[in-house]
């Protein structure tokens, strides 16, 4: 009897508190930043548009969360959303296709957002669709860079300004094991 007990506590209390513990290491890391498409921007024609370095803040924001880099497990995008913030009457329709793309120091670019046949009638909001590769390596450095890689189907009369927000999931280890 007092075996069935131990095996039943296992269960009933250790099972679910390890998940506890997970839950507690992990978190969402956001950034955000601006880029313009400039109006001279030709129709049909492959361009990039690349960020500012993007400081990745990554060791402040672990510390936050009580933990390191040498801890981290995985980091995966699971958000990238494009926003057009001018000109004010402008939409996204003008884009054929984006992709974007990470990089940093010592390490080789990868795409990690996407969307083709981007219709015409889409506002001044887009969701990309994510890659699902472990993109820790470019987050624990101290900068990243994006690229953006995008075909427009429109001639652009006035910039377009647009903000990017991502969301990236941080999966650490359990208690530095």
């Amino acid at each position: 009897m007092k075996t069935i007990f131990s095996f039943l506590f296992v269960i009933l209390f250790l099972s679910p508190g390890c998940k506890l513990v997970d839950r507690l290491t992990q978190f969402n890391m956001d950034y955000d930043v601006s880029v313009v498409i400039p109006s001279t921007t030709g129709i049909n024609l492959p361009f990039n548009l690349f960020t500012p370095d993007i400081s990745s803040n990554s060791e402040s924001t672990f510390a936050v969360h009580d933990t390191r880099k040498d801890l981290i497990e995985v980091i995966k995008l699971t958000k990238m959303e494009l926003t057009l913030t001018a000109p004010p009457n402008g939409d996204f329709g003008f884009l054929k296709s984006i992709e974007i793309f990470i990089s940093a120091d010592g390490l080789p670019e990868e795409k990690i957002a996407w969307k083709y046949n981007i219709p015409s009638d889409i506002e001044k909001f887009l969701k990309l669709e994510t890659t699902n590769t472990d993109l820790k390596e470019y987050i624990k450095k101290d900068e990243f860079t994006l690229r953006f890689g995008t075909v427009t189907d429109e001639v652009l009369t006035s910039d377009h300004k647009i903000d990017v927000h991502s969301v990236f999931f941080v999966d650490a280890k359990i208690l530095g094991q």
